[in-house]
């Protein structure tokens, strides 16, 4: 969440600054030293080896290493009779990407592809030129490297609905084993349960520092009739401490989890700083024949025998697939790319949305500061010992799943996802969070600078399965140019009301006794905008979501899988893209409708089930290569 990830890195400067002065950044330094001995000495898997020389053909050529890239990648080199390229437009990651609570400070970077959501009139009010910043991953790790870390499956129902639209294979039964696979769980009350595994590439835990104000926040889940449960196991709805992919306190994303064990493998190059810009299509039989991009200045082509995999996300598959022709074809028209094939690539965007700067007070010294974090033994004892509020999976300290009265309750098909953080935008004086969501000054100087050095904490309460739909388009031909991206928030009826009523319980929740013993209470200052409608009530609510729109960075379903029968689908339930041969998408795009969750590990799930769909359909024994894959 960004409105609670980006203290670590103040901490670090102002802790530098009070102790030794004019010199603010010898102890940063001295610190970041020590966090990159830990990283190279303690963790036993080195960086993945930038492929300087490339040959001129793969068997398969992976685009986007990011949370399903790197995935499909390693586990297609799995198999030492393939060659397997992976090409991502971004560098590594480096000792500060791996702090957890410095997340915040990695978006508007160089390693953040800094998207931006056209400007609209009835969302994102209280951001700069009405556009809310979407921040992707340009960096081997994607979007694994500046999120969260939250670990949240979907439910069961999400992955059972997709079958039903005709997706055979994506039942929950059939996808569960591909997250047991992954995943490397480091809880000892979870991991011997059906639903969780060890072993696997992918390490899950819960942060090893919180405030006291995550028990308050179980607790009042509990009065307020929602068990304490684990939220990827057999019932969805309820209370949980946050889990996250962490390992040893540091991120562990799934370019640490999966492409550095396989980073000594002969037969898988991975390019770095390498930009996709077309796909090479044979125009006889619609054949894709390899794909072009630019490294550095100079533009490359590679070829691929096999097949070439789009992992380039929800936003950047779509471009691609439209700068190579396929996609919608009046859209295509518009901006002057021949047509290959007319497939509706680019719409069925869906993004979970909430309401922003939901603040509450309390009146003891409990919650996540600046000035109470911002010291030199809580930066030493990260950087020695892995430990402390730095390890912060972004802020997040428990997570929920509850009911409004829209949903049946007895489904198990929750439609709100609570994210509570012990902090909330005033927490770091104004430094980043205001910044990373482009927070229009009057929003800041009414609602939150009179509460700077105030204890806040926040809630987003999350609407899990929006109607409204959105849209990526092509600004030009020219693929330096970021698409169009309108996401339509809110343009449905049942998304303001449903998210009103999850707003609603979020209130209940400083009311109950748990909370009220810290004195907690709703920041009652009207946003900008709204102070015409009188506080909390529906009207206002309404208000407010259309000023402080907040995304989480969701983004998915613009390549949508679907049965042949479907005119929305782009790809079909193997993930290969119709009417064009060798090409597959695998990542965010594919989902028919959003998971009700941070869809991070659904996607890579998706990566581990795409990887073994190519090699069923390239005629592999996956069972055997699994064997003899260390168990994984």
């Amino acid at each position: 969440m960004s409105t609670v990830l980006a203290l670590g890195a103040g901490a670090l400067q102002a802790a530098a600054t009070a102790a030794v002065g004019a010199s603010a950044w010898i102890i940063p330094a001295l610190l970041v030293g020590l966090a990159f001995y830990r990283y190279d000495t303690l963790d036993p898997e080195s960086h993945v080896r930038n492929a300087r020389t490339l040959m001129q053909e793969y068997d398969f050529v992976v685009v986007g290493g990011g949370s399903a890239g790197a995935v499909v990648a390693a586990r297609l080199s799995e198999v030492p009779e393939w060659n397997v390229l992976l090409l991502e437009a971004g560098g590594d990651e480096n000792e500060v990407t791996d702090v957890p609570s410095l997340a915040g400070y990695l978006q508007l970077t160089a390693i953040d592809w800094q998207y931006q959501t056209s400007p609209a009139e009835t969302y994102c009010q209280a951001m700069h030129g009405a556009r809310c910043n979407w921040p992707r991953g340009k960096v081997l790790g994607g979007s694994s490297v500046l999120n969260a870390m939250i670990y949240v499956r979907g439910n069961a129902r999400d992955f059972d609905e997709w079958e039903a639209a005709g997706n055979d294979g994506w039942s929950y039964r059939d996808i569960l084993p591909y997250f047991l696979k992954s995943e490397d769980n480091r809880n000892p009350y979870l991991v011997n349960t059906p639903y969780h595994a060890k072993g696997g590439y992918l390490t899950v835990q819960e942060s090893p520092w919180r405030t006291p104000l995550s028990i308050a926040f179980i607790r009042a889940g509990e009065e307020l009739g929602y068990e304490n449960r684990d939220i990827n196991g057999a019932r969805q709805t309820g209370f949980m401490l946050a889990q996250g992919t962490l390992r040893r306190g540091t991120r562990c994303s799934t370019a640490k989890a999966f492409l550095r064990p396989a980073r000594l493998r002969r037969n898988l190059h991975v390019a770095m700083k390498s930009h996709a810009t077309k796909l090479l299509i044979d125009p006889v039989d619609k054949r894709v024949m390899g794909v072009q991009f630019f490294r550095g200045s100079r533009r490359k082509i590679v070829r691929a025998k096999k097949e070439v995999i789009l992992s380039a996300g929800a936003i950047g598959s779509p471009q691609l697939l439209m700068l190579s022709g396929i996609g919608p074809r009046e859209h295509l028209r518009e901006v002057g790319i021949p047509l290959v094939t007319d497939l509706k690539v680019g719409h069925n965007l869906q993004d979970h949305i909430g309401l922003g700067g939901l603040t509450f007070i309390v009146d003891e010294p409990v919650t996540f500061t600046k000035a109470r974090f911002q010291t030199a033994p809580v930066a030493l004892e990260y950087a020695i010992n892995g430990r402390g509020p730095m390890t912060s999976l972004g802020g997040v300290e428990g997570l929920a799943f509850v009911n409004t009265k829209y949903n049946n309750a007895s489904t198990d098909w929750p439609d709100i996802q609570f994210h509570f953080a012990p902090s909330s935008v005033n927490s770091d004086g104004g430094e980043q969070i205001r910044r990373v969501l482009g927070l229009r000054d009057k929003v800041w100087e009414t609602v939150y600078r009179p509460l700077v050095g105030s204890e806040t904490w926040t809630i987003l309460p999350l609407l899990l399965r929006p109607r409204s739909r959105g849209s990526i388009e092509l600004r030009s031909r020219n693929p330096s140019h970021h698409p169009r991206i309108a996401p339509n928030y809110l343009s449905e009826p049942e998304d303001v009301n449903t998210l009103i009523e999850g707003i609603k319980i979020a209130v209940s929740i400083s009311n109950t006794t748990a909370f009220r013993r810290y004195g907690s209470r709703v920041h009652r200052t009207p946003l900008p905008g709204c102070q015409h409608l009188e506080f909390a009530t529906d009207e206002y609510w309404e208000c407010a979501l259309r000023q402080f729109t907040f995304t989480i960075y969701h983004p998915v379903g613009t390549c949508k899988m679907g049965p042949a029968t479907d005119p929305t689908a782009v790809v079909d339930p193997r993930l290969r893209v119709y009417d064009v041969k060798g090409l597959r998408v695998i990542d965010a795009s594919i989902m028919p409708t959003i998971v009700s969750g941070n869809p991070n590990a659904a996607i890579i799930m998706i990566g581990e089930k795409g990887a073994d769909m190519i090699k069923q359909d390239w005629n592999v024994d996956i069972t055997s290569r699994r064997a003899r894959s260390h168990g994984r």
